[in-house]
């Protein structure tokens, strides 16, 4: 039996989808799949199960990827190849954010075969916090429920108290010694060595005889004198 080609097309479009949901994510990426509905479809006598899954990541905080795939359908369809139905059901995906309140919903027509269909995806601006999720159908299907956990971004670092002063380090804190001080510790270490010797800085104007006394040798007397 030849397989018509858009049931090719969706077969090829369904292991794409596949391949791309075996592709390894982020480590801290979420996947949370909710309960599969079963729905009926138009465009034949077909009815088949619906797949719908969030994804969350930090990467993107405060927003989620809705999923939406078909498995492959059952039943008979109009045309050549009524035994290759291809069908479509409208899919709806409703979600309400249980923290903020929010809503929003994924609405997507799902055209599917007997390899199912490809992968429906879109972003949602959920906000942070806690999901609530509904998936319904526009032909005879039971609804289905499932919740989800959206993460917000970082927190901010703190910022600096200006009434708080800045801390001071302890050794640059310390003034350093001035020229008096270190005088005053200079003579205090000669005093004690006996040298007697005067600080410059005791020296007054115009006073030659502490000059005198600082730069003159000690005298020698000669040996054998008393």
């Amino acid at each position: 039996m030849r397989i018509p080609k858009t049931a090719s097309a969706t077969a090829l479009g369904a292991l794409g989808a596949v391949a791309t949901l075996a592709m390894p994510g982020s480590a801290s990426a979420q996947t949370v799949e909710f309960p599969q509905i079963s729905t009926l479809f138009y465009g034949g006598a077909c009815w088949g199960s619906i797949r719908t899954w969030a994804d969350t990541s930090p990467d993107y905080p405060g927003r989620a990827v809705l999923n939406v795939q078909s498995l492959p359908i059952q039943g008979v369809g109009p045309g050549d190849y009524p035994l290759a139905p291809l069908c479509e059901v409208d899919t709806t995906v409703s979600w309400r954010n249980t923290g903020t309140g929010a809503t929003g919903d994924y609405r997507v027509t799902v055209v599917s075969g007997i390899y199912g269909s490809i992968l429906y995806s879109l972003f949602q601006d959920t906000g942070p916090g806690h999901i609530d999720v509904t998936v319904t159908t526009n032909n005879a299907a039971t609804p289905v429920h499932g919740s989800f956990d959206v993460v917000g971004p970082p927190p901010d670092a703190p910022k600096p108290d200006p009434a708080k002063p800045a801390p001071v380090d302890d050794k640059s804190a310390k003034p350093a010694p001035n020229d008096a001080q270190a005088a005053d510790r200079t003579a205090a270490v000669d005093d004690r060595a006996g040298t007697g010797r005067t600080s410059p800085e005791s020296i007054t104007p115009g006073d030659t005889t502490a000059a005198d006394e600082t730069d003159a040798e000690p005298a020698v007397s000669p040996r054998g004198t008393v």
